[in-house]
């Protein structure tokens, strides 16, 4: 749920937030925590500068998500349900019967006290993860493997979700929140239900403060830089593009509809593309 902050001052006039009231208050698991995370800050190992706009914020802790759900036939009881700095989704610390904790995306609906498993077929609840071959046709799914054995790999964001379309052979047809339709081998696992935290799309950050403190650095217009950093920049006063096409500022071309699918990935599993029009 959103709530609306009240506009005490400029910051917070049309500022939205999420409303985190029934979310776990205290610190995360120190036993799932990355030993040692430092902040990227857009840079690769060379120290060079590979992500634009990226540095400064708070300090963050990274959880460690289990992504595999690999502890077959063992009950978990759902300890509480947290905050993740790192993602959009909220995370759910599960309590196993052997001992052993971890954390998980936390689906919508998923609530505390409630027991959950994954295996090669279960009952169809949420929060359960099984192989794709079990699960009925129609059922929202996230958490999807696109390669079996290899852990969630896609429709992890919140408020997101997969429909299972069909069952062909050894491949299940599913819809991707994209609206692309893909082929995924049946003995994949995924985990039903949608994602939760939905209305985190809907949050309003309310001034340019916030999105420092989240290690987002301003995005300069392309038109107003010099023409020496941009193929937009120069000109006299407010000045279009000035060419055909838009240019990202290393020359290439950027204009509404450039396609950016890699031509050497294989497109074999692609059943329709997102960008389809009907």
């Amino acid at each position: 749920m959103l709530k609306k902050i009240k506009g005490a001052t400029p910051g917070k006039r049309h500022r939205l937030d999420s409303d985190r009231s029934d979310l776990h208050k205290g610190k995360p698991e120190k036993s799932l925590l990355v030993k040692g995370h430092k902040k990227r800050q857009g840079k690769d190992a060379s120290g060079h500068i590979s992500v634009r706009h990226r540095g400064g914020g708070v300090k963050k802790k990274m959880r460690i998500i289990d992504f595999r759900r690999n502890k077959f036939g063992v009950p978990a009881i759902v300890k509480r349900i947290e905050y993740d700095p790192m993602r959009s989704a909220n995370v759910a610390l599960l309590f196993y019967k052997d001992g052993d904790k971890s954390y998980i995306i936390a689906p919508q609906g998923l609530e505390i006290g409630a027991e959950i498993i994954a295996d090669e077929k279960t009952e169809v609840k949420v929060g359960n993860c099984m192989k794709l071959k079990n699960i009925p046709i129609g059922m929202d799914i996230h958490n999807l493997e696109l390669r079996q054995g290899k852990g969630a790999q896609i429709v992890r964001g919140a408020g997101l979700g997969a429909v299972i379309q069909s069952k062909e052979g050894k491949y299940a047809i599913v819809a991707l929140p994209s609206k692309e339709q893909r082929l995924v081998n049946l003995e994949c696992f995924a985990t039903i239900g949608r994602v939760g935290n939905q209305e985190w799309k809907g949050i309003k950050l309310g001034k340019a403060g916030r999105k420092r403190m989240m290690g987002i650095r301003p995005t300069v217009r392309g038109t107003a830089q010099h023409p020496d950093s941009h193929p937009h920049g120069g000109g006299e006063g407010r000045s279009g593009v000035g060419m055909k096409y838009q240019k990202s500022p290393w020359g290439k071309n950027v204009a509404p509809g450039k396609k950016t699918r890699s031509v050497r990935k294989p497109t074999r599993y692609l059943v329709r593309d997102r960008r389809a029009k009907n």
